[in-house]
C-alpha cells in the first residue's frame, strides 16, 4: 500500500455528489488502509455515513477524526461538513430510483449469458465513472493546446499503446500531425526534437510506467505542453504533466485484466479529447474529414461479380 496521495485540499471546487464514488475507486488503491476504511463506508453507505458527525464515523470505521477530515480532503473536500454534504446528495439520488452499484465478478462456471450482462454492467460502469471524474476544465485546456500544436507525440505501450495509436488515426484524419510511439527508444528520441507549441501526451492506466514518463519527462524539460492520461493522478508520470486527464480505476478479475476495462475508460477520454478538438478546429478540421471518407469510399463499396 503507498502513501503517496496529497493530503492538502487542492482548492478546485469539490467533485459533485455522482462523482463521489468513481472518485473513491479511483484514489482508494492509492490510500492508506485506515484511509480505505472510510472511503469504502461513505461510498457504500452515503445515507448512513451523511447522518453521521466526524467523531461517528471515525469510530464507525476504527480510525480516527484526523483520518476521517483527510480522507475527506484527498476525496476532494475542503472538511468533512463538505463530504456529508455530498454524501446526502448522493444518498438522494439513490433513493430516487437509481440502480444501486453491483459487483460484476465473473466466474468460471458463469453461464455465457451472464458473462455478457456482467461485462456489460462493468462497461457501463466505467464510462459513468470515468464521465464523472473527468475534469473538463483540462479537458478543454488540452484540446486548446492541441487544437493549435505544430506537431503532438502521443506514448503508450501494451493496452495503452492501442488506445495511443487510436487517437494518432483520429487526428491525421481531421488534419492534424501526430505521431504515436510505442518503440521506448524512438519515443524519446522523438521527444527531444520537440519544443513550446508541440503537444506530449502519456496513456499509461498505472502512472508509474517508465516507457512512456520518460519521454514524457523529454517533452516536458524540452518545453512541449504535456498532458497525461491516467487512472492514478497521483502517480510518477503527473509531475512532468502540464495537464491530467483521470481515467477509472479497473477493476481487475481472474478473468478480466485489468487493461480491458482500463482501455474502456481510455478510449472515452480519447474520444472526448477528439471531439473537443473537432469542435475547435472545425473549420479545417470538417474538409479534411470530407476527403478522408472520400478517400477510403471505393473500398468500403460492394464489389461486383462478372
Amino acid at each position: 500500500m503507498t502513501n503517496d496521495v496529497k493530503e492538502t485540499f487542492s482548492g478546485e471546487a469539490p467533485p459533485a455528489p455522482a462523482a463521489l464514488a468513481a472518485k473513491v475507486r479511483t484514489l482508494a488503491p492509492s490510500m492508506t488502509r485506515s484511509m480505505q476504511r472510510v472511503a469504502e463506508a461513505v461510498a457504500g453507505d452515503p445515507a448512513g455515513c451523511a447522518a453521521l458527525t466526524v467523531t461517528g464515523l471515525a469510530e464507525l470505521t476504527g480510525t480516527s477524526e484526523a483520518t476521517v477530515v483527510r480522507t475527506a480532503r484527498i476525496l476532494g473536500y475542503p472538511g468533512y461538513r463538505d463530504l456529508r454534504l455530498a454524501l446526502a446528495g448522493l444518498a438522494a439520488q439513490q433513493q430516487s430510483g437509481r440502480a444501486p452499484s453491483v459487483t460484476a465478478d465473473i466466474a468460471v462456471d458463469d453461464p455465457v449469458a451472464d458473462v455478457v450482462a456482467k461485462l456489460a454492467h462493468d462497461e457501463r460502469q466505467t464510462l459513468a465513472d470515468t464521465a464523472a471524474g473527468l475534469d473538463t476544465a483540462q479537458l478543454g485546456a488540452v484540446a486548446a493546446a492541441c487544437a493549435g500544436a505544430r506537431r503532438i507525440d502521443v506514448y503508450g505501450v501494451g493496452a495503452s499503446g492501442l488506445v495511443a495509436q487510436d487517437l494518432v488515426q483520429k487526428l491525421l484524419r481531421i488534419g492534424l500531425i501526430a505521431h504515436a510511439h510505442g518503440d521506448p527508444h524512438l519515443a524519446v528520441t522523438n521527444a527531444v526534437q520537440l519544443r513550446p507549441g508541440d503537444v506530449a501526451l502519456a496513456i499509461t492506466h498505472s502512472g508509474s510506467t517508465g516507457d512512456v514518463i520518460e519521454p514524457l519527462r523529454v517533452a516536458f524539460e524540452h518545453g512541449a505542453t504535456t498532458v497525461a492520461i491516467t487512472g492514478r493522478p497521483d502517480g510518477p508520470v503527473s509531475q512532468y504533466a502540464d495537464h491530467v486527464l483521470t481515467t477509472s480505476t479497473a477493476r481487475e478479475s481472474e478473468l478480466r485484466p485489468a487493461a480491458m476495462s482500463s482501455r474502456t475508460s481510455q478510449l472515452l477520454v480519447v474520444d472526448c479529447l477528439f471531439t473537443v478538438i473537432t469542435q475547435r478546429t472545425y473549420e479545417t478540421a470538417a474538409p479534411a474529414l470530407a476527403a478522408s471518407y472520400e478517400a477510403l469510399a471505393h473500398r468500403h463499396a460492394p464489389r461486383t461479380t462478372r
